[in-house]
């Protein structure tokens, strides 16, 4: 992040394609080499900034070593965001190279309907088989696919979920986890992936059976592990999304849990791939960043992702491949703002790897969006990216090679019920609600904050507000917002308002809302434009902006 038999949930789709060893002339990137090279896009689920050695907020704070040498020896993309800051979406995003709200699930355009026509990307905008997914144009160019861990993302029709007083060990409920296992491997099949397997169809504590909400990321990796030595010769493209440091992130859930324990059921023996998790307290003491009995929860679930990475990285260098592997690593969206597309949640650095790292040096400030993944990893496969018209991204492959300083101009966001736009380093927020919800009574805004709250209550969740007065917020119609987004509500000053303008010069917290400072008034009327003209190509009505 040994050779194994398939295990429960892992489908192997179709033949894999034998793929020339000479290099492809239509791809820049192996002009000068034999092979196209393994890519591993590493995931991972609500990694904040400080769990990060190489960003400022966490320097120093983390044990990491795996993660360390990929942001010493490649490029970190400071200048990455997100187009939607929430798991679903930016999942989406990073898989098809298009905004979320282009997608074509059944419940997205249901939602679209309910809501006046209004695009409203939460978590619903699934891929389908007819999404324009990495995996499928990747096997074109001869690459073995993987989807290993978080899925989130990719819908399986009849998957079931099991109450939560299930005991997962009876007969009964051990076929519908095996029957949900295989629903979600042949739904990712559609999507162009020849293997899958250790899959989590959502995060652990909305899976169902309580005796089931566990992180196992030792799992994930023995799959991941499995698919790699199954491609053998043929280049591959694998797909680790972990499922931590998201909650639960207590010792018993997480880090320290029974390895036996996945999203399937009960494994007879826990997988041996990673270091015993006996280890991580006592490396995390021998670091000085523990004591005994005090092992803090982020920085042991932090270094059990990188010891996931370091597993996959290690068997690529027993096998001679690492040199030819080119890895990214990201976390899905900022923490800091999750729900919102304020910088604190649509601002996630990322981390490109490759051998002799890249022409652009260590460091990047260039703006690049998660929509530029999948072209980028496309034009790093030898494919032309100018000919797939429904990338909404670029690469950034010209960037890392240093023959270009930036790719876009602005950057456009898009969560809930706002909308936002970057450029020239300040941002335009719009807050529109459609009509129909603007006009329900004091009893209707009851029922649905109760109907929120009693949810949470049934799943033994939190829930934050229970005054129906209160303003909807930017990702859900209930009166105060939801849970992903309740953080937001309190650290940012003018989280309500419908119009709001930063100089993130400035103000990088987005603390002062400039919207009526006659002093930018220029400045709006450009942002106000630029957002218009990303509201024109896209899908669905928005306020006065698109009607």
């Amino acid at each position: 992040m040994l050779p194994f038999c398939l295990l429960a949930g892992e489908n192997q789709a179709q033949a894999v394609v034998p793929v020339s060893k000479k290099g492809d002339s239509a791809g820049k990137y192996i002009a000068s080499q034999q092979e196209k090279p393994n890519i591993i896009f590493f995931i991972a689920d609500d990694m904040e900034r400080f769990q990060f050695n190489c960003l400022p907020e966490g320097k120093g704070k983390n044990l990491t070593p795996n993660i360390d040498r990929l942001a010493k020896e490649g490029t970190i993309m400071f200048g990455q965001h997100v187009s939607s800051a929430v798991c679903t979406p930016s999942r989406f995003s990073c898989l098809t190279g298009q905004y979320a709200s282009r997608a074509q699930n059944e419940g997205f355009l249901k939602d679209t309907k309910r809501m006046d026509g209004e695009t409203v990307v939460q978590w619903n905008s699934f891929m389908t088989p007819k999404s324009n997914s990495i995996a499928k144009l990747l096997k074109k160019q001869g690459y073995t696919t993987g989807f290993f861990g978080k899925d989130h993302v990719i819908e399986a029709e009849g998957w079931r979920k099991l109450p939560l007083d299930t005991d997962p060990t009876s007969p009964d409920a051990v076929k519908v986890l095996k029957r949900n296992a295989k629903l979600i491997a042949d739904a990712m099949k559609k999507c162009g992936f020849d293997y899958a397997g250790a899959n989590y169809y959502d995060n652990p504590s909305y899976l169902g059976p309580e005796k089931l909400r566990y992180h196992n990321l030792d799992w994930i990796t023995e799959k991941s592990l499995n698919f790699m030595d199954k491609a053998e010769d043929q280049p591959f493209f694998l797909y680790y999304a972990t499922t931590v440091p998201h909650g639960p992130t207590n010792a018993e859930q997480a880090w320290d849990a029974d390895r036996r324990i996945t999203s399937e059921g009960i494994l007879d023996k826990a997988p041996n791939v990673q270091p015993a998790k006996e280890t991580i307290g006592q490396r995390l003491i021998d670091a000085g960043l523990a004591t005994p009995g005090n092992i803090p929860e982020n920085k042991a679930n932090v270094l059990w992702i990188d010891d996931a990475l370091g597993a996959l990285m290690q068997r690529l260098e027993d096998e001679g491949k690492l040199d030819n592997t080119i890895i990214f690593f990201f976390s899905d969206h900022g923490q800091y703002a999750k729900g919102s597309v304020y910088e604190g949640g649509v601002s996630s650095p990322s981390i490109v790897w490759k051998k002799g790292g890249f022409k652009c040096g260590n460091r990047n400030e260039a703006l690049v969006s998660n929509i530029d993944f999948a072209p980028t990893i496309y034009d790093m496969a030898g494919g032309k990216v100018e000919k797939v018209k429904a990338f909404d991204g670029k690469s950034f492959l010209p960037i890392l090679d240093g023959k270009k300083e930036k790719i876009h101009e602005s950057l456009y966001f898009e969560m809930g019920f706002s909308r936002g736009v970057l450029m020239d380093n300040h941002k335009y927020i719009a807050l529109r609600y459609p009509e129909y919800a603007m006009n329900w009574s004091m009893k209707e805004r009851q029922q649905k904050l109760d109907d929120w709250n009693n949810f949470r209550i049934a799943n033994k969740l939190k829930y934050h507000f229970d005054d129906a007065s209160l303003p909807f917020s930017h990702l859900m119609l209930i009166p105060g917002g939801g849970d992903a987004e309740y953080p937001s509500t309190k650290r940012y000053k003018h989280y309500y308002d419908a119009d709001q303008l930063y100089d993130l010069n400035k103000d990088p917290k987005e603390q002062d809302n400039l919207y009526e400072n006659e002093a930018y008034s220029a400045k709006l009327k450009g942002l106000k434009k630029e957002l218009k003209k990303y509201l024109n190509d896209l899908p669905g009505v928005f306020g006065e902006f698109k009607k």
